[in-house]
């Protein structure tokens, strides 16, 4: 089965959609859908697929096995309607929605009507991130006690890189970059007990022409299985995308940028030696990191195949797997549960820089 596959929206972060469709043997990219026809046709000329300026004409005339959304936030609960109605499965560009309620509007409906619905968490489908969730399950780990991620040099809120639709979220740009962090520490620490078990913190501290409401954020929940997690994410700061995983057996350190793991499971009181052998063991573990990665793009650079791409290029993996999922007919390899929650905990941050702004100031 090839998976008949098109694209609405043809802005910043469709082409990697495009992309990724073109070159899977899974799938076939047959159109491309945006309100503004002339870069439809522009991006259909790169592909040689047919524009389309309206998504009705685009379901009416393609026969759809499944359709990528990546319009603005705002657009995607009509048109995931849209293509509900016709029965095709649906990947959509984070966040899926702006709110929880809208969220569980389109699970439902994509329930009441059986279709498949699922969002992008392509960070999810790193190398680092698949090793990382294969010693979990393994139990390597041990019990999983604690997860903390620092995620910082995220976009200031007066940034533009998705386009100006940004500047409707109370947190602009920066707001637009969290579901990224959100949805990687999910991924190892499982989803919160409940919403009484979330407690946040934000601060406004740039000066920006347009009113913010916060350009920086802390997030605590303890999950369902009782793992303590913190998050603090950051703008206008040098980026560190990290995410401790602690263990009863061992500790884990993933570096998300240079996609490297530090393993910790030695004993806290060592002898000076013991201190000295355990330095080079991280420092050897580290390198062996770096020179898979080194391998891995220079196996990119000589090999032009679907299998090199996936492991080199995140959202690739996953549109790989969910084509998978389509064909087989079995479950999508990112849940909306995982939406939703990253949703619940953005909406947390939303609520404590509104309460921030209205408290009054102390002496």
């Amino acid at each position: 089965m090839t998976v008949k596959t098109a694209v609405v929206g043809a802005g910043t972060v469709s082409e990697v959609h495009l992309s990724g469709i073109d070159k899977n043997p899974r799938t076939e990219l047959v159109g491309i859908c945006d309100l503004d026809i002339d870069r439809a046709r522009e991006a259909a000329s790169r592909y040689d697929i047919t524009p389309y300026g309206d998504i009705d004409d685009l379901l009416a005339e393609e026969s759809l096995d499944w359709l990528h959304i990546c319009t603005s936030v705002q657009s995607h609960l009509p048109l995931a309607k849209r293509a509900i109605d016709a029965g095709v499965p649906l990947l959509i560009e984070k966040p899926v929605t702006e709110t929880v309620a809208e969220l569980e509007e389109l699970e439902a409906y994509a329930d009441e009507h059986d279709v498949p619905v699922s969002p992008v968490h392509q960070h999810n489908f790193d190398p680092v991130m698949r090793t990382a969730r294969r010693m979990i399950h393994a139990g390597e780990l041990g019990e999983i006690r604690g997860v903390d991620l620092i995620y910082t040099g995220l976009s200031t809120p007066d940034e533009a890189n998705r386009g100006t639709w940004v500047f409707d979220l109370p947190g602009g740009e920066f707001e637009e970059g969290l579901p990224h962090p959100i949805y990687s520490a999910l991924r190892v620490s499982g989803f919160p007990k409940s919403e009484e078990s979330i407690s946040s913190i934000t601060r406004l501290v740039g000066d920006y022409d347009d009113e913010f409401a916060y350009d920086s954020a802390q997030l605590q929940y303890v999950t369902e299985d009782d793992v303590l997690c913190s998050l603090k994410m950051l703008s206008s700061s040098k980026p560190r995308h990290e995410i401790y995983v602690h263990g009863t057996e061992k500790s884990i350190q993933l570096d998300m940028v240079l996609q490297t793991i530090q393993t910790v499971d030695e004993e806290y009181h060592l002898s000076s030696i013991k201190k000295g052998k355990q330095a080079i063991t991280r420092s050897a573990g580290y390198l062996s990191g770096l020179l898979s990665n080194a391998k891995l793009v220079a196996d990119g650079q000589l090999n032009d195949d679907w299998e090199t791409a996936i492991k080199m290029n995140a959202h690739y993996a996953q549109f790989d797997r969910t084509a998978r999922a389509i064909e087989a007919g079995t479950e999508m390899p990112v849940s909306l549960e995982s939406s939703k929650w990253t949703i619940r905990l953005i909406e947390a941050l939303r609520d404590s820089s509104t309460t921030t702004a209205e408290a009054p100031a102390t002496i």
